[in-house]
């Protein structure tokens, strides 16, 4: 983290709402997705928001609103994930014991790493520089990697489904690859970077970008899998983005295989 050289020996930044002095901190953590209707909160079904609202309110004693780097789908996990909180506590900075406290308060399928203070305008939303996906793809049966992982027993051409991935870095309109009605203003995105892995019992697809579209990378991914099986060309996979139209691309590979495994910020945003 970098300090700020404004803060003339003081680590604390304060902001006033509502005529009430809080601190900003952001939360990293992680969550496996199974159990959730996806991170936002929706009446009458389980969320991580919700969960998360709820043990930082009982354990702080106040009322904690939390307010995620973005949006993960019904069954999507995220090794790293963030979001920001206001409190009218000032030294919750990296508090071992409350986060103790809080994984204690938390299901096993949620868990809190780091809680760090932050400038007052920060938002793990808006000031996320790159989001990192990770697809898993499994090649033989194996009941503990159930849950994070699509088990596949097609035999795919990763050569070709990683010379489709290059073509990502080369556009910036996904619309193609969006969720219909999904409400985005826009439907650019920036990947920086997009690759197959073939590993010895499992196939992973890694992908960054600025920005992700609702339902995106798991668009991305079931396309490309008609790639590796021979069903779509290359050049086909290129007509599929140049056509901005869903009905294009193949259906989305299922929830369960994505995570969420990196969100970058900038350094000055941090106290």
């Amino acid at each position: 983290m970098i300090e700020s050289s404004n803060t003339q020996g003081s680590h604390f930044f304060y902001f006033c709402r509502k005529h009430l002095i809080v601190t900003r901190y952001f939360v990293f953590m992680s969550f496996r997705g199974t159990a959730y209707n996806g991170w936002q909160l929706q009446p009458g079904k389980a969320t991580v928001q919700g969960v998360v609202n709820r043990a930082f309110s009982t354990i702080l004693g106040e009322k904690i609103n939390v307010t995620g780097a973005g949006r993960t789908d019904t069954g999507v996990h995220a090794s790293f994930f963030c979001c920001h909180f206001d409190s009218s506590k000032n030294d919750l900075d990296n508090d071992q014991q409350l986060i103790y406290r809080l994984n204690g308060f938390l299901p096993g399928d949620i868990a809190v790493t780091s809680i760090v203070k932050v400038r007052p305008e920060s938002n793990a939303r808006f000031d996320a520089t790159s989001r990192t996906y990770c697809y898993t793809i499994l090649k033989e049966k194996d009941p503990f990697l159930a849950d994070t992982g699509w088990l596949l027993f097609w035999s795919l051409n990763i050569e070709k489904m990683n010379e489709a991935s290059r073509l990502l870095l080369r556009y910036s309109d996904f619309t193609s690859f969006s969720r219909l009605h999904g409400g985005n203003k826009t439907n650019l995105c920036k990947v920086s970077h997009a690759c197959w892995e073939d590993e010895a019992r499992q196939i992973r697809f890694t992908i960054t970008a600025d920005r992700f579209l609702r339902n995106m990378v798991r668009a991305i991914t079931g396309t490309m899998i008609a790639v590796g099986r021979d069903k779509l060309s290359v050049s086909d996979f290129e007509k599929v983005i140049l056509g901005m139209n869903r009905g294009l691309a193949g259906q989305s590979a299922p929830a369960h295989g994505l995570s969420l495994t990196m969100i970058s910020y900038p350094e000055d945003i941090f106290i």
